[in-house]
């Protein structure tokens, strides 16, 4: 088959596509890569010398009336552009990862004259986003990382596929949990806090991290270890903050090596994009939680909400995050590491493995499967 992938912007959308094209690729299938210009050509991976084009496209969510008019006229670009491309390509189906950037393959492909490929979509989150929204009236499939997903049309087909993610990641699956477990209460060594908030850190926690881990009686102050994503701009006051306290820690805009910072984490805090959860689950790890205030579907709310209830993590409106309401969780946990325990086994018992080879099923099933009723639900 020739397989379109429509993927860009954050890692949270990308990072699933390029597990699935990579399950793709070692099932010999043809590739191509469709992306937007805001990240642009792929020079590593799965895709560095697979056809890539990219793009006309913008996000049309906040902002003003001026910004909107820009934005729509260039996902019409993009569209066109998309169907002149998919024209000549042939292509079998085409596979879009949510966000703005699949917005204009997805519909290219829609209005393909003659053999129209297929349309597959994956939904990362427990509520369905704007784009896959739009994109979903005229899907073949929706694949969901959630049993349950808010706002998918009556009647779509959907596949619960799990999100699929880094091979890495995906090896944490069978890593024991870090655990503190084994040792008296008073021989606990040190806690390993792991910080993120998403592709490229998240300014609430640069404000308040530090200042509630500051806060920590020294018993508990002097054991830790801090990872922390932080922006650029941030990254001199996080680190002195941290110096003055006397907390050694990492900081840094980006870290490659997030496999291995999960498998020592005994907690991680951070946002709750769809990639976020899967990879808490897959590694098992416990999570504060603290969903994006201005995601248009509040769908990082509905991910925290499914790992809370599960009792693998915990969650703070960003308007309740405040130093002193994160350092009382903090001190309330950490002196508990069989609470830390249970967490981490209620979050490995929501992992979906083998996501990636399940979307792969179910993008290989789209040339067969819908000869079957419109009624009849796809299991890959």
């Amino acid at each position: 088959m020739k397989i379109v992938i429509a993927a860009g912007g954050t890692g949270g959308h990308f990072f699933p596509a390029e597990a699935l094209a990579t399950e793709l690729a070692r099932r010999g299938h043809d590739l191509v890569l469709m992306t937007d210009r805001r990240h642009g050509r792929r020079d590593q991976g799965v895709f560095a010398d697979r056809p890539q084009y990219v793009l006309d496209g913008a996000g049309v969510a906040g902002g003003g009336l001026v910004r909107k008019l820009k934005g729509l006229a260039a996902l019409a670009r993009g569209t066109l552009e998309a169907r002149r491309i998919l024209a000549t390509l042939d292509a079998d189906a085409v596979v879009g990862f949510g966000g703005y950037p699949s917005i204009p393959p997805l519909l290219g492909a829609r209005f393909v004259k003659g053999r129209r490929p297929k349309i597959i979509i994956h939904e990362g989150n427990a509520v369905l986003g704007q784009a896959n929204a739009l994109l979903a009236r005229f899907a073949d499939a929706v694949a969901t990382s959630y049993p349950t997903v808010a706002k998918i049309p009556a009647g779509m087909r959907t596949a619960l596929t799990g999100m699929p993610v880094r091979p890495a990641i995906a090896a944490l699956l069978d890593a024991p949990y870090v655990s503190p477990t084994d040792t008296p209460p008073a021989d606990i060594g040190t806690f390993n806090l792991l910080v993120w908030g998403g592709s490229l850190g998240a300014r609430i926690f640069s404000d308040v991290a530090p200042a509630a881990l500051a806060g920590l009686p020294p018993a508990l102050r002097d054991r830790l270890y801090v990872t922390q994503q932080v922006r650029a701009e941030d990254l001199e006051r996080v680190r002195a903050a941290y110096d003055v306290a006397g907390i050694e820690a990492r900081t840094a805009p980006f870290f490659d090596d997030v496999p291995e910072l999960l498998s020592n984490a005994h907690i991680v805090i951070g946002r709750a994009g769809g990639s976020s959860v899967a990879e808490l689950t897959l590694s098992g790890r416990p999570s504060i939680l603290v969903p994006l205030p201005i995601a248009a579907s509040d769908e990082q709310s509905a991910n925290a909400a499914s790992l809370v209830e599960a009792g693998a993590a915990w969650m703070f409106r960003q308007q309740d995050f405040t130093p002193e309401a994160l350092r009382a969780r903090l001190e309330d946990l950490l002196p508990h590491p069989d609470r830390l325990l249970a967490a981490s086994r209620a979050a490995r018992s929501l992992a979906r493995p083998n996501s990636a080879i399940l979307l792969a099923d179910l993008v290989e099933s789209t040339q067969t499967v819908y000869a079957a009723s419109a009624s009849a639900p796809l299991t890959p």
